[in-house]
């Protein structure tokens, strides 16, 4: 059975570093969206597992009051060498059979057999077609394209032909990231020939999100042309709002140059890491389009209406070119 299809829309909310909270990925389920959130957002295994268990029960009353089936939710794992809880927190995944995993930062075959072994998915975030293959000769079950433009760890590479050349070959489940904010968005994102949209930036502003006011603030105040793609915060490129880079005294000279800033020696990876993402902001080139701070709930109700208007506009063009 596809976990899919009873959608209320064709979309994924990304899992955002330091931002995603049971709180989001709960409000997300119940309104028919995929939420999602990264198991290193709790600084331990056991914490991981607290959060698992929440959304769990959360999405669990929620169907019993309710009578609707709520959507399901995914985890993000960081499956490289640098990240020493992958085996500790892949065991409270199987534990608790969550949905959809997400991988980033290399797709492992024996992680894909672990989720498959109680019928899940595995999804895998790519930003070039080598990285594509490799996840596809792993076995994964969606590939999520990562265009240019997009919040946090982004890629280079357009949408249009990005889409196009992964569909050539592979035939299972395509997502499309980058600058989708909106109703209109997602649907273009099917009009390109994915299955799914994934949206990141969007769900940052709103109210059940683990973002300052003044990070949403930001996101509202910027537009495209203010967003920096550096690999100097975390020495992978990533894409952050150019005033959080300022207040933070890191000049277009630190940007521009491609070693990683030094955060500080007394600091491991992760805790420097962190330490970066506080206050340092990322943000897509989908903030030209955010002018709001709004609840899941209101702002999933106004995408649906944009998607539907899209939509219809489009078979109106049937019509128009026969």
């Amino acid at each position: 059975m596809n976990p899919f299809q009873n959608l209320s829309l064709p979309v994924v909310v990304a899992p955002m570093f330091l931002i995603s909270n049971p709180k989001l990925v709960i409000e997300c389920c119940k309104n028919g969206i995929v939420g999602t959130f990264p198991a290193l957002n709790q600084r331990t295994t056991e914490g991981f597992e607290e959060w698992v268990v929440e959304i769990k029960n959360e999405l669990e009353k929620f169907e019993k009051e309710t009578g609707k089936k709520a959507a399901p939710f995914g985890v993000n794992i960081i499956v490289h060498q640098t990240n020493p809880r992958v085996m500790a927190d892949m065991q409270v995944v199987v534990k608790h059979k969550i949905p959809l995993v997400i991988t980033s930062l290399g797709a492992v075959s024996q992680v894909v057999d672990a989720v498959h072994s109680y019928g899940g998915l595995v999804f895998h975030d790519v930003i070039k077609k080598r990285h594509a293959e490799k996840a596809a000769a792993a076995g994964v079950d969606g590939l999520i394209l990562v265009s240019a433009g997009a919040g946090g760890h982004a890629g280079t590479l357009n949408p249009v032909p990005f889409v196009t050349e992964i569909r050539s070959f592979y035939k299972k489940t395509i997502l499309l990231s980058g600058c989708l904010s909106n109703g209109q968005d997602v649907a273009s994102a099917m009009q390109m020939g994915a299955d799914l949209a994934y949206l990141g930036t969007r769900f940052i502003n709103t109210t059940e999100a683990n973002a300052s006011e003044e990070y949403k603030e930001m996101i509202i105040e910027s537009g495209a042309s203010d967003i920096v793609y550096t690999a100097a915060i975390s020495g992978v490129s990533a894409n952050f709002m150019q005033k959080s880079l300022e207040n933070n005294g890191i000049t277009k000279e630190l940007w521009d140059n491609k070693a990683k800033i030094d955060f500080g020696k007394e600091l491991d990876a992760a805790q420097a890491e962190t330490k970066a993402w506080k206050t340092l902001w990322s943000a897509g080139q989908g903030v030209a389009t955010i002018h709001d701070v709004l609840p899941v709930a209101e702002l999933v109700s106004e995408m649906k209406a944009e998607f539907k208007t899209a939509i219809e506009k489009q078979a109106k063009l049937l019509e128009e070119y026969k």
